[in-house]
């Protein structure tokens, strides 16, 4: 089976080493693949707009409009608290299923604090800030125990688990083949040292068109999480069930790979 796993010191180092990776695979494609940010809220300017450049091109999204299906960075910035920032995110979300197409179907902050669960709507992100913050006045805060419920992310609160995890798909709800969404699963794990790192699981990835962005708001969410709960920043590690450079992208991305000085080791 055809497979990677890279790491890079920040998401631009990751996904150049990422996608030579790919290239050198048949028909660019790889299961299974795994991808490890030491900072994944730093990248190359360069290298974003660049990329960004190439997406325009083919009428796709840049990158920060990806990055926003995950995290709102510019929203949590101006807001206070978090109820603040989801109060004006659930006010915004009509305007934004209308102006962009992609999200008809929804998009991954609204499932990580709007999920629909058999109690009702369910803020996964509140409740993970909760947990965290609550195992910190412990005398030993668990590291990874349990995993919270797919269908339901209040159904296991008193459990005192940290190992929390936030589903997006929606079993009976998400039956398209190809749509939204391809995040499958985000999890948290809190190490000795109070750092917080984040696994975050794709059952399919467009290494051009979208992961690029999906780093970058999986690195602002992850960053957002440790900052509410008082903890420190630690890895994002991104894992794809199927990863392939899409059609029509390789050639224009073979020179920005090419020129770029983060050699294929990690």
């Amino acid at each position: 089976m055809d497979t990677f796993t890279v790491s890079g010191p920040d998401i631009s180092a990751a996904w150049i080493r990422a996608c030579r990776a790919l290239d050198q695979l048949p028909g660019r494609r790889a299961y299974h693949t795994v991808v490890r940010i030491e900072d994944p809220t730093s990248d190359d300017p360069r290298v974003r707009s660049r990329l960004d450049r190439i997406l325009t091109s083919k009428q796709k999204q840049p990158v920060r409009t990806v990055a926003n299906t995950i995290f709102p960075a510019a929203l949590a910035r101006s807001a206070k608290d978090h109820d603040t920032l989801v109060a004006r995110y659930q006010d915004a979300f009509p305007t934004l299923k209308r102006l962009h197409r992609g999200n008809q179907l929804g998009t991954y902050f609204d499932r990580l604090i709007n999920y629909p669960g058999p109690r009702g709507r369910n803020d996964q992100l509140a409740f993970i800030i909760g947990r965290l913050r609550q195992q910190q006045e412990t005398r030993g805060p668990m590291t990874a125990c349990y995993e919270a419920n797919l269908v339901s992310p209040a159904a296991d609160h008193d459990r005192g688990a940290v190992a929390v995890s936030a589903p997006v798909r929606v079993p009976g709800v998400d039956n398209g083949i190809m749509q939204f969404p391809c995040l499958s699963h985000c999890s948290f794990q809190l190490d000795r040292a109070g750092r917080l790192h984040l696994t975050a699981l794709y059952r399919s990835q467009y290494m051009v068109e979208r992961a690029y962005g999906n780093y970058v708001g999986l690195g602002e969410l992850l960053a957002y999480v440790a900052e509410r709960s008082g903890l420190h920043m630690g890895r994002l590690t991104v894992v794809a069930g199927y990863a392939q450079i899409d059609g029509g992208f390789i050639t224009k991305i073979r020179p920005l790979l090419a020129e770029a000085t983060t050699p294929l080791a990690a």
